[in-house]
């Protein structure tokens, strides 16, 4: 059974040049790539940062701003948006839970009440993105043309959720983490360790870093860890994944027959963070477009395979 809970004071980080990518069918300003915020008022809550996505957007890229006016948004629980590390009212594990159905619920908000949209070109992400991106297509099936989700999933296989609960056990075992009252984010190698382990492959890996390099990688681990994200941050996104289901309790042929947008799906056939099975089974019930990744970069493929995937985008989203 799920609550319904509200978070006061909610916002959202937005930039017009992580999670959720929309895309509109206006070119973007030059000016348009500064950050700004968006003030929600209440979020009611059923029980990825923007900068990251700045290495994708530019004439050769995975979206030419001179053609589509792009908005991409901080997803709750990063650290920018309304999370635990940021909120003056329910700060840390004082936080209500949240979900992939309320990062997209609020981003709706925001495109509808903000920007004053009345409909996308397009919308995209990557991985926790992805997940959105197949979250919009479901929740809001005309709001947009066309829907892209790389290296998402419907909803997590068992894989999947042996990964993330590892990383949450690692959380809750770190010394320095205090049931969420720490002065400082703890370093946290334990969780910085999995993450690395399933972000590529074992291949990837033993050919990115030597023997030679390995010890000294290793002490980085545990010197400076997982500190570049605020633990009750992950935490918060880890559970959002763990219960991401865009089916809602119900079957996925019912959730694929709500789709009305094309779908072009992205999956990385040896990801080891986010099985690629439920993208593309949900591909079949669509009968969308799949590109399928191939690498041993795993995780990390739509970066290793950019040369393949960026121009499959750019088309897809031409309608080519």
């Amino acid at each position: 059974m799920k609550l319904t809970l509200t978070h006061r004071h909610c916002s959202l980080a937005l930039a017009a040049m992580l999670a959720a990518l929309a895309v509109s069918s206006l070119p973007a300003r030059a000016a348009d790539g500064e950050q700004q915020f968006a003030a929600l008022g209440n979020c009611k809550l059923d029980s990825g940062t923007s900068a990251q996505w700045a290495g994708n957007i530019g004439a050769d890229k995975m979206v030419d701003p001179a053609r589509y006016f792009v908005i991409v948004v901080d997803a709750l629980g990063d650290g920018i948006s309304s999370s635990p590390s940021n909120s003056k009212t329910q700060p840390r594990m004082a936080f209500p839970a949240f979900t992939t159905r309320d990062m997209v619920r609020s981003e709706y908000r925001l495109a509808t009440e903000t920007l004053h949209l009345k409909h996308l070109r397009a919308v995209m992400g990557i991985s926790m993105g992805g997940m959105q991106s197949f979250e919009w297509m479901v929740d809001y099936p005309t709001f947009m043309d066309l829907a892209i989700p790389i290296v998402g999933s419907t909803r997590l296989t068992s894989y999947d959720l042996l990964l993330w609960h590892a990383e949450e056990d690692a959380i809750h075992a770190d010394p320095g983490w205090h049931g969420g009252n720490y002065e400082k984010t703890p370093p946290m190698p334990q969780v910085a360790i999995l993450h690395d382990m399933n972000l590529s492959t074992p291949s990837h890996y033993a050919r990115e870093t030597s023997r030679d390099a390995f010890a000294k990688q290793y002490e980085g681990y545990r010197a400076s860890g997982a500190t570049g994200f605020d633990a009750n941050n992950q935490l918060y996104q880890l559970e959002a994944m763990i219960h991401h289901d865009v089916a809602h309790g119900g079957s996925m042929e019912e959730a694929a027959r709500k789709v009305k947008a094309k779908v072009l799906v992205v999956p990385s056939e040896q990801d080891h963070m986010v099985n690629p099975g439920p993208a593309l089974e949900f591909a079949k019930l669509l009968g969308a477009k799949v590109l399928l990744l191939t690498s041993d970069c795993g995780h990390l493929a739509p970066g290793c395979e950019a040369g393949k995937l960026n121009p499959a985008v750019r088309a897809f989203l031409d309608g080519k």
